[in-house]
C-alpha cells in the first residue's frame, strides 16, 4: 500500500516501522509532527535530506498566508548554516520584478514543477534566480509546488551545488514526500492563519486569551489597567461630504496616528468604533500603593508617552492637511485608570471580546469633556496622582452620569 493511502486509509494499521521505503516520508510521519514549527521543520528536513545522502545545500519553502501585511512567509535553510531565516513579504511584492520573474510566480500560477540542470551548456537561465545559483556554484535547481487541502499553490525549491546534480531516484524521493509535507505545513499554516486573524480583529492580549479557551460568552476576567480612549472631532459632516474611499482613507490617517501611537508604546488596542478607538494599557501587579508600583507608574507613563506621540503624529498630519488646502483634523483623547471587565459579551453566536465597567464609562466622559475644555488630551485625577511629571490641573468639572465632580489634568506641552 502506497504511503498516501496508508493517510487516508483509517483501518491501517501504522504502528509497525519502516512505513514504507521513503526515508523522507517515514521520518515525517514519525518524527514530522512533532516538530513544533515551519521554521524548525525546513531546518531539519534539510538536515534530513543530507543525512540520507540527498545532495541539496539550498532549501527554499514558500508558504502564502492570509495576513494583513504579508503576503506569505519563505523559510531559508542552507547546509552548513545553523539558522533557518525567516522572511515575510509584504503583499507589494507581487508588483515588482523580482517576483514576477521568479519560479514561485509561475508556479502559483499554475505551471507545475519545473527543473534547470546549471552544469551543462547552453543552460536556458529563464529566471533571473538560475544565475545567481549558478554563480554560487549550484548545478541543478529544482522548484515543485506544495498543494494544500484548499488548493492552495505554495512552494518549495531545492538546489545541488554536486557535480551532475540530483539523480532521478533521489528526486523521486523528495516528490513523494510532497503530499505528506504539504499536510504537515498547512497545519502550522492554520495555527498561524488563527493567531493573526486573532491579533488582528481583537489584539494580541485578547487573542491570545481566547486562544487559550476564553471563548464562550461571559468568559472573562478582572484586570486593572490605564483605559485610552479617543475620537475624531467633526467626522459626521466630514461623512457626508467626502467620498467613500476618501473617508475611509482619512480615518486610517486618523487611526494610525492614534492606534499606531497606543501599540508603539505597548498598549492594547481593543475596538474600533466608527471614528473612535480604545486602548488599554494592562496591569497585572496588585498593591494598596500604586504610587510605589514600578507596573502602575510604568504602564501610566507609557500612556502619557503614547498620547505626546499622538498629538506629534496629529501635528504633522494637520500640517501635511494644510499644504493640501484641507481642513485640519481635531481630535480628543482621555487617559483613566481604574477596575475593568476583560472578556466576552454580546450573543452566543456572534461576541465581542472588550472592556466594560465604571472606568470605561467615566475614560468616555472624560473624552467627551476635551471639547468642552477646548483641550486634546485630559487625564483624570487617578492617573495624575501615579505619574512624577508635572500635569496641569484644569479643575474640578462633573462629568456626565458621574456622580462627583471630578478634577481633571493635561499634558502642559497640550495646546
Amino acid at each position: 500500500m502506497s504511503t498516501v493511502a496508508r493517510l487516508i486509509h483509517p483501518a491501517t494499521d501504522v504502528s509497525n516501522r519502516p512505513l514504507c521505503a521513503n526515508p523522507l516520508v517515514d521520518w515525517l510521519l514519525n518524527e514530522g509532527w512533532n516538530i513544533a514549527s515551519p521554521r524548525e521543520l525546513v531546518g531539519q528536513l534539510g538536515d534530513r535530506m543530507v543525512d540520507i545522502g540527498i545532495p541539496v545545500y539550498r532549501i527554499r519553502v514558500n508558504i502564502r498566508t492570509l495576513h494583513p501585511q504579508f503576503i506569505g512567509t519563505v523559510y531559508a535553510w542552507q547546509r552548513g548554516e545553523e539558522e533557518v531565516t525567516e522572511v515575510s513579504p509584504s503583499h507589494a511584492i507581487v508588483q515588482e520584478e523580482r517576483y514576477l520573474k521568479s519560479p514561485y510566480a509561475a508556479i502559483f500560477q499554475g505551471a507545475g514543477g519545473m527543473r534547470r540542470r546549471l552544469d551543462v551548456a547552453d543552460v536556458d537561465l529563464d529566471f533571473p534566480i538560475l544565475e545567481e545559483l549558478r554563480d554560487e556554484g549550484a548545478t541543478d535547481y529544482v522548484a515543485m509546488p506544495l498543494v494544500f487541502s484548499d488548493e492552495r499553490i505554495n512552494a518549495i525549491t531545492l538546489a545541488s551545488d554536486r557535480p551532475g546534480g540530483f539523480s532521478t531516484a533521489e528526486l523521486e524521493t523528495a516528490y513523494d514526500m510532497l503530499p505528506v509535507l504539504s499536510r504537515l505545513l498547512e497545519i502550522h499554516a492554520m495555527r498561524r492563519t488563527t493567531r493573526t486573524i486573532l491579533d488582528t480583529y481583537l489584539g494580541k492580549q485578547a487573542g491570545e486569551r481566547v486562544l487559550n479557551g476564553l471563548i464562550k460568552r461571559g468568559d472573562g476576567e478582572d484586570i486593572h489597567a490605564v483605559i485610552w480612549f479617543c475620537d475624531l472631532r467633526g467626522s459626521t459632516p466630514l461623512a457626508d461630504r467626502m467620498p467613500r474611499e476618501a473617508y475611509l482613507a482619512l480615518l486610517n490617517e486618523f487611526f494610525e496616528c492614534m492606534a499606531g501611537s497606543v501599540v508603539d508604546h505597548g498598549g492594547e488596542v481593543l475596538r474600533f468604533l466608527g471614528d473612535a478607538v480604545i486602548g488599554i494599557f494592562p496591569i497585572s501587579a496588585t498593591t494598596d500603593r500604586p504610587e510605589l508600583c514600578p507596573e502602575h507608574t510604568g504602564a501610566c507613563a507609557k500612556a502619557l508617552a503614547a498620547a505626546q506621540d499622538a498629538m506629534k503624529r496629529m501635528e504633522d498630519l494637520n500640517h501635511a492637511r494644510r499644504e493640501r488646502g484641507e481642513t485640519p483634523l481635531g481630535y480628543g483623547i482621555a487617559l483613566h485608570i481604574g477596575d475593568l471587565l476583560y472578556g466576552n459579551i454580546g450573543i452566543p453566536e456572534r461576541l465581542d471580546f472588550t472592556v466594560i465597567g465604571p472606568a470605561a464609562n467615566e475614560a468616555a466622559r472624560l473624552e467627551s469633556m476635551c471639547k468642552t475644555l477646548h483641550k486634546p488630551i485630559l487625564i483624570s485625577a487617578e492617573l495624575a496622582r501615579l505619574v512624577p511629571d508635572k500635569l496641569v490641573s484644569l479643575g474640578c468639572h462633573a462629568l456626565r452620569g458621574v456622580r462627583e465632580p471630578h478634577e481633571i489634568f493635561t499634558l502642559p506641552s497640550c495646546p
